[in-house]
C-alpha cells in the first residue's frame, strides 16, 4: 500500500461513501457508527497561530518570536546538556531560550548562570529549604536570594552545572520551568495564607492550582512577553497584587447587587508599575472555584492579541490600551464560554486593613496558641548555612513551614506560645532578627550590577549602606518603604515605594559614577500611587543626606502626628521637595 496521503478527489469519494453507509444504518434503525477521536492538536498551535496572524497582517516577528517558532524552547534540554558538557555558556538568542528553563546567563555582571525557581505562594517546607542549601553549596555560590516575587534565585553557577541544577531541583519537588523569558512567572499569594486572623480566604490552594495548571499546559509557555499573577486573601501582609497582570483580590460582596453575597476574588488586569500602571479594576468578581478557568481564559486572550512585533509594547497593559477593557473582557467571555460576573463597585465591602510592615516581627495566628515570626533577611540574601539553620528552626519549633514574601524576607509559622522564646533565641543565634527599624523593615533592593547586566548600580550594597547611615541619624515613628532598583525593568518596584531609587550612571569629570533618580510618594494597595521624580541623577554619595533632609521635614512639619510620609509629600510641590534636597547640598 502506498504511504502517500489521499488526493482531494479520493478524500471526497471516501466522505461520500461513509455518508452513504451512515444513511443506510439510519434506515435500518441502527445506531450511528462511533466517531473516531480527532487527531491530537499540538497545544503550541495557539502561539503559532498568533504568530501566523501577525505575519499575514504584514508584521515582522521579533527575533525572540522567530526563535520560539523554530523549536519550542521547553524542548531544549538536549542543547542545554550538550553546551554544559563542553563547559560553555549560551550565546546570542540561546541566552533568551535558556530562560525557559529558569537559567539566566548574567554576563558581563558574572560569567555564570543564575537559576530562578518557581515556588507557588512562596511557601516551602524545611526539606526543600535544606535541599536548596545543598544545591547552592554543591553547584552554585553557597547562597540564595529572595526575590520580589516571593521566590528564590541561585547564583554563581558554572556552565557545566546547569543540567544537574535542574535535576536536583526536581528531586526536592521544585522546578525552574518557565521562571524566565516569555512565560507566566512565579504565582504569588498572601504569605500569611491560612494563618491570618483577618483573612477572607486562604489563597494557598488557588496559588497551587494555577501553578500546576501552567506546568501541565505547554500552550501557556511562549507568550508575547512575561506575565504575572497574584492572589491577595485579605490578610495583614500585602502581596502587591495590584502590580500584576492578573490581580485577584479577596473581597466581601454585600447583598442586593445581583450577585449572591459572599467572598469572591475581584479581578484586576494590566498592572505593570515599571510602565507606570496599576492593575485596573475589571468590574468583575470571580468565584474562587473559577479562579483557574478565568486565569486561563485571560492568558489565552493575551496570547491571541499580544504584540509579537515590538517587545516594548508586548505586555497585557498595551493589549488593554488597544482593545479597551470592555473589548478585552468580551474576548475572555468567549474563551470561557460563559459570562463573567460583572458587578457594581458599591457592592464590594472595604478590605480589612493591612499592616505596612506586618511581614516583620511576632504575630498571633488565627489558630489559638500559635504564632508566626517574620525575619529580616538583609537585602534578601541568605547563606546556605543560614538556610539550613532556618529549616531546623522551622522543624524544631513549628511545622517545618517557611513562607517567602515579596518584601524579600520570610516567615516561620505555627510556633506554639510555649516554644516562642526558644525559637526567637535560635533566630538570634543564627545571626538574624525579627526586629527592624521603621526604615529597615521596608527596605527592598534588586540584584544590582554585582549580578545583573542591566543594572547601573550596586543596589544591594547601596541599600545596606543607606539604611545604616540613616539609622545613625534619625529614628522615625511610622514605617516607610525604600526600594532600590537597578534599571527601568523595576524588579524592586521603585515607583510604589515611599522613597524609590532608580539606578543611573552619572558623568563626573572623565568618569561615570553610580547614582540614582530620587522619587517619593509611591504606594500600593490602599496607598496606591506612583512616586514622583524629585531629583534626577544624584550621585550615591550625595543621596543619604538628601533623604535625611526630607525625613526630618516630614517628622517636624506633619499636619497631624499620624500623617504618613506619603500624605506629607503629596502636600508639597515638586519644587518644594527638590528644594529640601538642594538645601542639604548647599550646607553639606
Amino acid at each position: 500500500m502506498s504511504d502517500q496521503p489521499f488526493s482531494a478527489e479520493q478524500q471526497e469519494y471516501l466522505k461520500g461513501f461513509m455518508a452513504g453507509v451512515e444513511a443506510r444504518r439510519g434506515a435500518l434503525g441502527l445506531p450511528a457508527s462511533p466517531v473516531a477521536a480527532p487527531a491530537a492538536v499540538d497545544p503550541a498551535d495557539i502561539n503559532r497561530a498568533a504568530q501566523d496572524r501577525t505575519v499575514a497582517a504584514g508584521g515582522t516577528l521579533t527575533p525572540e518570536e522567530e526563535a520560539k517558532r523554530k523549536k519550542h524552547p521547553l524542548d531544549r534540554f538536549d542543547e542545554i546538556s550538550a553546551t554544559a558538557a563542553e563547559g560553555k555558556f549560551p550565546r546570542g538568542i540561546e541566552v533568551f531560550l535558556a530562560k525557559f528553563h529558569g537559567l539566566f546567563y548574567v554576563a558581563p555582571a558574572q560569567d555564570a548562570f543564575m537559576c530562578r525557581l518557581r515556588i507557588p505562594g512562596g511557601i516551602l517546607n524545611a526539606h526543600q529549604v535544606r535541599g536548596v542549601a545543598s544545591i547552592a553549596d554543591d553547584l552554585a555560590g553557597s547562597y540564595a536570594d529572595i526575590t520580589t516575587r516571593a521566590n528564590l534565585q541561585l547564583r554563581d553557577i558554572p556552565a557545566q552545572n546547569a543540567p544537574e541544577i535542574l535535576l536536583r531541583l526536581a528531586e526536592i519537588g521544585l522546578t525552574s520551568r518557565g521562571a524566565g523569558a516569555d512565560n507566566i512567572r512565579n504565582i504569588t499569594g498572601s504569605p500569611t495564607a491560612g494563618i491570618d486572623p483577618q483573612e477572607l480566604i486562604d489563597t494557598r490552594p488557588y496559588c497551587r492550582a494555577v501553578h500546576h495548571f501552567i506546568l501541565h499546559h505547554r500552550e501557556l509557555y511562549g507568550l508575547p512577553r512575561k506575565f504575572n499573577i497574584a492572589f491577595d486573601g485579605g490578610g495583614r501582609v500585602a502581596v502587591l497584587e495590584d502590580t500584576n497582570d492578573i490581580a485577584l483580590s479577596a473581597v466581601q460582596v454585600a447583598e442586593g447587587f445581583g450577585v449572591a453575597p459572599g467572598v469572591y476574588f475581584r479581578l484586576g488586569l494590566g498592572g505593570i508599575t515599571g510602565h507606570r500602571d496599576f492593575a485596573r479594576s475589571a468590574g468583575v468578581v470571580v468565584p474562587p472555584d473559577d479562579a483557574v478557568r478565568v486565569c486561563n481564559a485571560v492568558v489565552r486572550v493575551f496570547i491571541a492579541h499580544g504584540d509579537r512585533t515590538d517587545r516594548t509594547k508586548a505586555r497585557l497593559k498595551y493589549v488593554l490600551d488597544r482593545m479597551g477593557l470592555a473589548g478585552f473582557l468580551g474576548e475572555v467571555e468567549k474563551e470561557l464560554g460563559a459570562p463573567l460576573r460583572h458587578i457594581d463597585e458599591a457592592a464590594i465591602l472595604p478590605r480589612p486593613a493591612q499592616d505596612k510592615h506586618g511581614h516583620i516581627g511576632v504575630h498571633a495566628q488565627k489558630q489559638a496558641g500559635l504564632n508566626y515570626v517574620g525575619l529580616v533577611c538583609p537585602v534578601g540574601r541568605l547563606s546556605s548555612d543560614r538556610l539550613r539553620g532556618l529549616a531546623a528552626i522551622a522543624e524544631q519549633y513549628g511545622t517545618g513551614t517557611l513562607r517567602l514574601t515579596v518584601w524579600q524576607n520570610l516567615l516561620i509559622s505555627d510556633i506554639p506560645d510555649a516554644k516562642l522564646e526558644a525559637a526567637l533565641g535560635a533566630v538570634t543565634a543564627l545571626g538574624l532578627d525579627w526586629r527592624a527599624s521603621k526604615l529597615r523593615g521596608g527596605l527592598v533592593a534588586c540584584t544590582g550590577n554585582a549580578g545583573c547586566k542591566f543594572s547601573a548600580s550596586d543596589t544591594k550594597r547601596h541599600a545596606a549602606a543607606l539604611v545604616d547611615w540613616l539609622e545613625q541619624r534619625i529614628g522615625i515613628d511610622q514605617p516607610i518603604n525604600i526600594h532600590l532598583t537597578g534599571c527601568p525593568h523595576s524588579c524592586a518596584q521603585h515607583y510604589i515605594a515611599d522613597i524609590g531609587l532608580l539606578a543611573t550612571k552619572i558623568e563626573r569629570g572623565d568618569e561615570m559614577i553610580e547614582g540614582y533618580d530620587l522619587l517619593v510618594g509611591g504606594g500600593a494597595g490602599a496607598e496606591q500611587k506612583l512616586g514622583r521624580l524629585v531629583r534626577p541623577k544624584v550621585a550615591f554619595e550625595d543621596l543619604p543626606p538628601m533623604i535625611l533632609s526630607v525625613l526630618h521635614a516630614w517628622q517636624r512639619n506633619r499636619a497631624a502626628p499620624d500623617e504618613t510620609f506619603q500624605s506629607f509629600t503629596a502636600r508639597l510641590s515638586d519644587g518644594e521637595l527638590s528644594g529640601l534636597c538642594g538645601r542639604v547640598l548647599e550646607t553639606a
